[in-house]
């Protein structure tokens, strides 16, 4: 009997009691929550039983499907998640999937969909978990260098070209990037390149620590030091004395944190949390961060000294979609592998899905791709894949050409905005009475301009919108932006 545990977010008494009951007679272990906060603070709750998979209700008052999903992904990036919803359509499913989604329910659903969609949730969970980014090298040790990094795009080349110089000097550097762009595998490649090459390397997500455990984790504990302290530890700083530390997601660090890692960076020397005296240490320090550093000290959540002693060296690693060269050698390095990993024949890949792969924007860059192909080969009955073993994919549209032989128009909600050749725009600001439009009117037409502009790409769009990926989402539906002509989806 399984013992996997489903938690149900639905905000509908009926359908938590309808789905309570499907869960149970499975043999699965059912917990609710009856909003997304609920769900958001259950999920990051370390102290609470772990999750195994998540069903969880699209439209909801106050904190939607999607903004949970954006809000859990980053500390737990591959819990599987099945999306419910009443709404069927082709860019519901989209949203979805982009955000995050593994399957996708339209309610009602009967008790077999939804038993199968958690067991193959839990059966790709298991298969794939979280594959080591030190998977994007040709070899599969620590002490790999630059020459076994894939790829050779221009952006790529330029981070590597950066990395060298930044391997040649015993100074602090600061890795930038998104999520999943390799971050971790650039910081082991500087160390292999360092004459710290035979010492220890020591990584530590800071973003996945319980807030209480970190000054402990970091610097080690004394026996007694707190409740639960049985016996002395010691900390990542030590166990990399000599080497390098690893700080992955330092913005995540609580500001008294911050504090105690500047003091060890300038003075060398650690204090254990209980410890009557300091401990010396010698360390170099790399960092990274998916977040703009600048920005949190802006708004007082990141120390301003703390940033200038690890942003001397910065790297910025380019995001998957900006290096679509090198998605080839990726996946033909992937596949092989995976191969190896699995013992299983080595697949092959059709012209349409290698297309398929490298037209994909990849908001979850390197490590999404990865994941992905993994799950197609265990999944796939054959020793070719094809675009059906990456149901997940589809529906993303095509980069738009380069050049247009003429004006690509909006429909018709939109006639007063147009994209010209070269790429820029006209938007009018009267209307078909002479007066000047409502302001969401205007807000509509350069939402839709921009979703345009940027194939669709929701990330990029907040971004250059200057506003937060929920809040587009919900102007999107407000606005009834669904689908642009072209055959463009959002």
């Amino acid at each position: 009997m399984a013992h996997e545990r489903v938690l149900i977010v639905e905000d509908e008494l009926t359908q938590i009691t309808l789905l309570d009951g499907v869960i149970t007679r499975a043999g699965f272990t059912s917990e609710k929550a009856m909003s997304g906060a609920e769900a958001v603070k259950r999920l990051l709750d370390q102290t609470l039983p772990k999750v195994d998979v998540v069903l969880l209700d699209l439209m909801m008052p106050g904190m939607n499907g999607i903004e949970v999903l954006e809000s859990i992904r980053p500390k737990h990036p591959n819990l599987p998640v099945v999306m419910l919803t009443a709404h069927s359509s082709i860019n519901t499913v989209v949203d979805a999937m982009r955000a995050g989604a593994n399957d996708f329910i339209v309610k009602p659903a009967s008790a077999e969909r939804i038993r199968t969609a958690i067991e193959a949730s839990l059966k790709t969970s298991a298969l794939v978990g979280e594959i080591p980014m030190s998977g994007q090298m040709r070899g599969t040790t620590d002490t790999a260098g630059f020459e076994s990094l894939v790829g050779t795009s221009p952006a790529m080349q330029k981070a590597v070209k950066l990395a060298r110089k930044a391997a040649s000097a015993n100074i602090p550097v600061l890795i930038e990037g998104e999520s999943g762009v390799g971050k971790e595998v650039f910081a082991r490649a500087i160390h292999a390149a360092s004459d710290r090459k035979d010492t220890p390397f020591v990584a530590v997500n800071c973003g996945a620590i319980p807030e209480n455990l970190v000054e402990s984790i970091l610097f080690g504990h004394e026996k007694g030091a707190f409740t639960g302290a049985t016996e002395r530890r010691i900390g990542k700083f030590q166990e990399a004395n000599g080497g390098t530390l690893f700080l992955d997601e330092v913005g995540e660090l609580p500001l008294d944190v911050q504090v105690k890692l500047l003091r060890a960076i300038q003075e060398k020397e650690i204090d254990p949390v209980g410890g009557k005296q300091s401990i010396r240490v010698d360390i170099r320090i790399v960092s990274a961060t998916n977040r703009n550093l600048a920005n949190l000290v802006a708004e007082g959540a990141f120390r301003e000294d703390l940033y200038y002693r690890l942003n001397v060296f910065p790297i910025l690693l380019p995001p998957l979609r900006d290096r679509r060269a090198d998605i080839p050698a990726l996946t033909e390095h992937f596949l092989t592998q995976i191969s190896k990993m699995e013992g299983v024949p080595r697949r092959k890949i059709t012209p349409d899905v290698q297309s398929l792969l490298s037209s994909y924007d990849w908001p979850g860059n390197i490590r999404q791709l990865q994941n992905a192909l993994f799950r197609a080969v265990i999944l796939s009955d054959g020793e070719t894949l094809s675009q059906s073993d990456f149901p997940h994919l589809m529906g993303q549209p095509l980069p738009m050409p380069t050049q247009a032989v003429e004006p690509v128009h909006f429909g018709r909600a939109a006639p007063h905005v147009e994209i010209m050749p070269q790429g820029g725009a006209i938007l009018v600001l009267h209307g078909a009475d002479g007066h000047i439009k409502p302001l969401a009117e205007l807000e509509a037409e350069i939402i839709r301009l921009t979703l345009l502009k940027y194939d669709g790409r929701m990330a990029e769009v907040a971004r250059r919108l200057g506003i937060g990926r929920s809040t587009l989402y919900r102007k999107v539906a407000e606005y009834g932006l669904g689908e642009l002509d072209k055959g463009h989806l959002i």
